[in-house]
């Protein structure tokens, strides 16, 4: 099979800003096959009772990622838990995975760990269960090579309410990171986490030197009912500086290749200003496109960022 070209080619006058990673939530489709078509419920009781008919039926397994990654010419993997949803303990399996990853040059980033509870629960026994859940993708990240897992700030109540749950459960989780070396990022993932003003607040609130957030290009969908978004540029600038990864969301492209929903040159920027230099990860969730010609447009685009933001940054 072909392989993509490696980012910046000889354009960049040895000078990389950054490297590119791939978000494995850009294969769910391959990932989960049809396994989603009945609804995220009967989804998420498949996935907790029955991985393996997942993986059976599914044409792409989370052992395949590397190899793809390698494929569109990107560096690194950020994996989604629920794309390895009964490997976490199975040790066996992750020393495969990293000598699958050695073999294809690939450097492994993060975890994403979603369906593990609620780090911002009312509850303290419920926050403490969180974590009791979230520990082992953060060993597996461990073992696996991993500077981070991405966790969601997810809680009730009022806004500040909100803000003390977050940051209390967020604390216990970075109290078990640093045991491991594991980083503990935020994404803006949904309701107040999606409120960059919220989320930089929390992180202050947390103060521990294992928190971040990985700013993502396009979540900043605050509520669904009614429909209210956050202003995804400012929404940047505030999440930027706690930033310890970067997600490049891509849904849909122009005829001259340009994100449709968010002005990567703006944003690129933002993230340049801010002093990062890390892997920046391809994450696409359009439709237009089959994953792998929706990472490849991705690339393109960023390396087309990449060859601008040359002219006026230093790595």
């Amino acid at each position: 099979m072909a392989v993509a070209g490696t980012a910046w080619g000889s354009t960049s006058n040895n000078k990389e800003l950054f490297k590119l990673s791939v978000a494995e939530w850009s294969v769910n489709p391959l990932i989960f096959g049809d396994a989603r078509k009945d609804g995220w419920e009967k989804f998420m009781q498949l996935l907790k009772n029955d991985f393996g008919a997942i993986e059976k039926a599914a044409p792409m397994k989370n052992i395949d990622f590397p190899k793809f990654i390698r494929e569109v010419g990107c560096e690194g993997a950020e994996y989604v838990n629920t794309c390895m949803y009964d490997k976490a303990q199975n040790t066996k399996y992750l020393n495969e995975l990293n000598n699958v990853c050695r073999g294809e040059g690939i450097t492994n980033v993060l975890i994403m760990v979603d369906a593990e509870g609620m780090v911002g629960a009312p509850e303290k026994k419920d926050r403490l269960q969180t974590l009791e859940n979230h520990k082992k993708w953060i060993d597996a990240a461990a073992r696996l090579g991993c500077h981070s897992v991405r966790v969601n700030a997810g809680s009730q109540g009022s806004y500040e309410e909100q803000q003390k749950l977050a940051a209390d459960g967020l604390h216990l989780l970075c109290e078990y990171g640093d045991k491991n070396g594991i980083n503990i990022l935020v994404e803006n993932h949904g309701g107040f986490s999606s409120n960059g003003k919220w989320l930089s607040k929390v992180m202050e609130m947390v103060n521990h030197r294992r928190i971040g957030t990985l700013p993502d290009f396009g979540n900043f969908r605050t509520s669904y009912e009614p429909e209210e978004w956050y202003d995804r540029y400012l929404g940047m600038k505030e999440l930027m500086p706690y930033a310890k990864g970067v997600s490049a969301k891509s849904q849909e492209f122009d005829e001259n290749g340009e994100e449709v929903h968010s002005d990567y040159h703006q944003i690129m920027r933002i993230v340049m200003e801010a002093g990062y230099r890390g892997f920046v990860g391809i994450e696409y969730e359009g439709e237009q496109l089959t994953p792998k010609e929706g990472v490849l447009a991705t690339k393109r685009l960023l390396e087309k960022c990449h060859k601008e933001l040359t002219k006026d940054f230093k790595a």
